[in-house]
């Protein structure tokens, strides 16, 4: 009867139900950080779908591995008789609030107790991180559109001022040889003036006498002379305007390529080589597509980036080479040329071909063909396995080459080289193009080998240039 009257005694003093569940504890485990207590399978069922797990009661963080069994309140637990425990069940069934629900049938129960309010607590702090995630996104939007727009401004303003820049020194290199033609065209008008008078004074003095007097002879030509001054000082300026011109194309479609967004490159020669000139210049420096006799066997060859010097610039769609002052970026090959030479991508084995080179941008050079097994080091001509004709203006001189061999052509240079590859007569044959086709020289050759297009650069004139020509096969 004691002990009956000291165990009542005790569940008035300590509380001994899970406040998940509402009843007695069913293995209970203690939270070590808060020291709370709950049921261990009402604070599974509860820590189950969540990634970071807070004490139901005092919202203190814990992990799983920090539930620690509670021997003292199992082993209180266990003093209650079994009776007991059935009896208050009863009681519990029927004032029991709707979320109180046993650990053993709450697979069929609905909500647990606070799990309402839990889900509602972590839908707050994910409505309030989302709204602020739009609030940083938006601030970084408006930050990005203002950034974009200064950047879009100090770019315009940069191009304003090099277009300022590019258009005064236009007008002013404009206003100089007009400037010098009225300065010329002034002193030979006066120079024409003086010798129609002195025409009219010798006129009178030869109806005088028969004898001119010595102090009356003219001597020299000054409008001649005035000519030759003017053409030279015109020539220094074309040739400063195409040396911008050239540099200008290296930095843009070399230097500074990868910085740049892409582009689609357009050709060049044909764009550049007409700038800064009259019409009439214009008219006689585009270079037309190929229209030869020969255009039935015309073949679209480009340069092989693989194939050629790293100190040569390959521009407009692979078709034009130039003598670079920066080394190229074009990856390693173990077949690049260690000289100033490119080869095509193309190869010919049989039928006829026909290709055209122009050569006017360039004052030494060589154009021909070779075979794939030619050195890295091997300049054209100058094995078995190549052929070409080479201009060096320092010599003034056109010359044929093969095996090292050279055998000497005139001396007029050639602004656009075409070759004639006629594999089944086995000859190769290089021509002047200019109205009409003019033969410079023909190979025997006798390879069974494929042959591909190839040229040589003088490797110290910075910014010459050779151009493929577009084919226009008929």
């Amino acid at each position: 009867m004691a002990a009956a009257v000291e165990l009542e005694r005790l569940l008035g003093a300590i509380d001994l139900t899970c406040t998940f569940c509402l009843q007695y504890f069913t293995e209970p485990v203690r939270l070590t950080g808060c020291t709370h207590s709950f049921c261990r399978p009402c604070i599974i069922a509860y820590c189950k779908g969540r990634q970071r797990f807070g004490c139901p009661l005092c919202r203190k963080g814990f992990e799983l591995k920090d539930l620690q069994p509670n021997r003292e309140l199992a082993a209180l637990v266990n003093l209650i008789p079994q009776e007991i425990k059935e009896k208050e069940l009863e009681t519990q069934g029927e004032t029991k609030p709707s979320g109180g629900v046993p650990c053993n049938d709450r697979s069929s129960a609905g909500r647990r107790p606070g799990e309402k309010e839990e889900e509602i607590w972590d839908i707050s702090k994910q409505l309030e991180t989302t709204v602020e995630t739009i609030h940083l996104l938006r601030k970084d939007l408006s930050t990005a559109k203002e950034y974009a727009s200064q950047i879009k401004s100090h770019i315009t303003k940069d191009f304003c001022c090099m277009k300022e820049y590019v258009e005064r020194q236009e007008r002013s290199t404009l206003m100089f040889i007009e400037q010098e033609q009225k300065a010329a065209q002034q002193k030979i008008e006066e120079t024409i003036h003086q010798l129609c008078v002195e025409v009219n004074e010798l006129t009178d003095i030869k109806a005088q006498t028969s004898n001119l007097p010595e102090r009356h002879r003219y001597k020299g030509s000054p409008s001649t002379m005035n000519k030759i001054t003017l053409h030279e000082k015109l020539n220094v300026v074309k040739s400063a305007v195409e040396d911008l011109k050239r540099k200008l194309e290296i930095l843009l479609l070399e230097k500074y390529a990868q910085q740049f967004p892409p582009v689609q490159p357009p050709d060049l020669y044909q764009e550049t080589s007409v700038c800064l000139l009259s019409p009439e210049s214009a008219a006689k420096n585009l270079e037309p597509m190929i229209s030869s006799q020969f255009s039935q066997w015309a073949d679209d060859v480009t340069f092989d980036l693989t194939r050629v010097y790293e100190r040569l610039a390959i521009t407009a769609q692979n078709r034009k080479v130039m003598v670079s002052t920066y080394l190229t970026d074009y990856g390693p090959s173990p077949k690049r040329f260690c000289i100033s030479q490119v080869m095509c991508s193309q190869s010919f084995s049989t039928g006829c071909h026909y290709w055209e080179v122009i050569t006017k941008d360039s004052d030494g050079w060589a154009v021909g063909v070779a075979q794939e097994m030619i050195g890295k080091r091997d300049r054209l001509g100058r094995t078995e396995h190549s052929w070409c004709v080479e201009w060096l203006g320092s010599k003034k001189q056109l010359s044929a080459w093969h095996r090292d061999q050279e055998t000497l052509l005139q001396t007029e240079k050639p602004l656009k080289v075409g070759v004639l590859l006629e594999l089944q007569k086995k000859t190769m044959s290089f021509y002047s193009i200019t109205d009409k086709e003019m033969l410079l020289h023909t190979f025997e050759i006798n390879t069974s080998n494929p042959l591909y297009p190839a040229v040589w650069l003088y490797s110290l004139e910075r910014n010459g240039s050779l151009t493929l020509s577009h084919t226009n096969r008929r």
